[in-house]
């Protein structure tokens, strides 16, 4: 009978090890590929730099065309319904529970991570008070920068609820920003909170100063009508209340007739925008581009001269750090998360809330700031020492690789 070496035995013994240990987590995001906002952006780059560990995700369809199952980067994507928005949505948190009860007692999971407290979340809670001879420890991220009257007054106060429901059941926290700790402590959470921002692909949204790319930059400026010498103010913006669009559109009728702004983006409030526009004859300045994929965004950033979002609320935003990624001049609102990023004449500008007179004399104090360049630099800067997708990636691989609490000890959040 052969001899197997001491040291090959070890060897193999330390990777079967190894497998057996390797972490195996579940994520529960109600969106995802190729529907694409910024959890789903940040859910993609965080795992695809996170190797030993398999991560299985459950979203809804959404669309009938998209397929039940499939590998996207390094997760597999589980997704539950009929192609119909609504009805998936609403089914997900009980569909979705029984599923991810089903692939736990095949996996096993050491942790289930709910991106945001939402229809998808409500399934990993629901499985877990199902399941409950052993529960999963639920890692509960939140960037959810909705204003506190959109958490009272929305569903009845079902997503106020909810928060309470979720904060009260989770066994570790992150959250993007400052503003969000604060809210989570106001909701009754009093465990520890790991502040994680979102981060930027740098390399992808970084200046490349090449004669392809300024053609390529020349012709996008002539497809939207942006003639030589107009200046372009740029968002990104889904098409809500929340995010101020009608307020930077008040401003323009303040601004010289050689501005124009461009909405990447679209939402609700579409029509409504269009109409504001032509009622304050603006219409020719204002450029509704649409949706713009994420791979395309950097392009249209780089035709653009200043960014801007007049914000109500925000819970991190991406889009701004993106921005200062690509070197643009950013003016934004100092609510939310905003300030743990943007310092007023530092990173960025600061413009007042609702006040389009604010925006108008932000942006022109913009235009003709002598320390325009150095404020952009000190942004860019910043973003590459603290918010790379490799840093990111690297915090959020610590708190996986801790070792989950017991599920009976979890921070109860307050219920008042």
């Amino acid at each position: 009978m052969a001899i197997i070496p001491a040291e090959l035995f070890l060897n193999v013994a330390k990777i079967y090890y190894r497998m057996e240990k390797s972490k195996k987590i579940l994520i529960f995001s109600t969106a995802y590929y190729p529907l694409v906002g910024g959890a789903e952006v940040a859910i993609k780059e965080i795992t695809d730099r996170i190797e030993g560990v398999q991560f299985d995700l459950i979203t809804a369809k959404f669309d009938s065309n998209l397929l039940k199952f499939e590998r996207v980067g390094n997760v597999n994507v589980h997704r539950l319904g009929f192609g119909f928005k609504t009805l998936d949505k609403l089914l997900l948190p009980f569909w979705g529970a029984i599923f991810a009860l089903n692939l736990n007692n095949k996996n096993h999971y050491d942790y289930f991570w709910c991106v945001m407290a939402s229809f998808a979340s409500g399934a990993a809670y629901i499985a877990n008070m199902l399941k409950f001879w052993r529960p999963v420890p639920i890692i509960l991220n939140l960037q959810e920068g909705d204003s506190e009257d959109h958490f009272k007054k929305r569903w009845f106060g079902l997503i106020n609820l909810s928060w309470r429901v979720a904060l009260s059941r989770t066994q570790k926290l992150t959250v993007l920003s400052s503003f969000l700790a604060q809210r989570a402590k106001k909701f009754g959470y009093n465990g520890e909170i790991n502040i994680i921002p979102n981060g930027v692909d740098i390399q992808k949204f970084e200046v490349r100063d090449t004669s392809y790319e300024k053609e390529e930059i020349e012709k996008i400026r002539r497809d939207l009508g942006i003639k030589e010498g107009e200046i372009a103010l740029v968002t990104v913006s889904r098409l809500n209340i929340k995010n101020g669009v009608a307020d930077v559109i008040k401003a323009l009728v303040k601004l010289s007739e050689n501005i124009k702004f461009l909405i990447l983006g679209d939402g609700e409030l579409r029509k409504d925008l269009e109409g504001l526009t032509k009622s304050l004859k603006v219409s020719d300045r204002v450029i509704f581009k649409g949706f713009v994929s994420h791979d395309d965004m950097p392009k249209y950033l780089h035709a653009c001269d200043i960014f801007i979002r007049a914000s109500l609320s925000e819970g991190f935003g991406n889009s701004f750090i993106e921005a200062m990624a690509c070197k643009l001049p950013v003016i934004a609102t100092p609510v939310g998360g905003i300030p743990d990023f943007l310092k007023d004449h530092e990173t960025g500008y600061f413009c007042e809330v609702k006040n389009s007179g604010s925006i108008a004399d932000t942006v022109q104090k913009v235009i003709v700031d002598p320390d325009k360049n150095k404020i952009i630099e000190n942004a860019y800067n910043m973003v590459l020492e603290k918010y790379s997708w490799d840093l990111i990636a690297n915090q959020m691989k610590e708190v996986f690789g801790r070792a989950p609490k017991d599920v009976s000890s979890a921070p109860k959040a307050r219920f008042c």
